[in-house]
């Protein structure tokens, strides 16, 4: 144990609740880095191998690829904002599992 700690962070690395809590981490790390990579590519690859309905005009000289490539923007926003409350959530729990200890 460090002397300037006051916890014993290998204990609480051994604790189940501790280990749960990064299992739930790693699952919404993981899943939200997935989906954005894929919405990410998606743009790209519907282009190359969509071109027509991606021209597709929705109104005026706007086409789907357009409102897309806009969508990117508030789909990051959004994730961030899922993240920023989840995150916050995550805080709590590990100070819980620190109080438990």
């Amino acid at each position: 144990m460090n002397k300037t700690s006051s916890v014993d962070w290998a204990a609480i690395e051994a604790q189940p609740a501790f280990r749960a809590l990064l299992a739930r981490k790693s699952r919404f790390i993981i899943s939200a880095t997935i989906f954005f990579v894929a919405y990410y590519f998606a743009l790209p690859v519907l282009v190359g191998w969509f071109p027509t309905l991606m021209k597709q005009v929705v109104f005026g000289v706007i086409n789907l690829a357009y409102l897309f490539a806009l969508s990117q923007f508030f789909m990051a926003w959004t994730l961030a904002f899922i993240y920023t409350r989840t995150a916050a959530q995550w805080d709590i729990a590990a100070a819980q599992v620190i109080k438990n200890h």
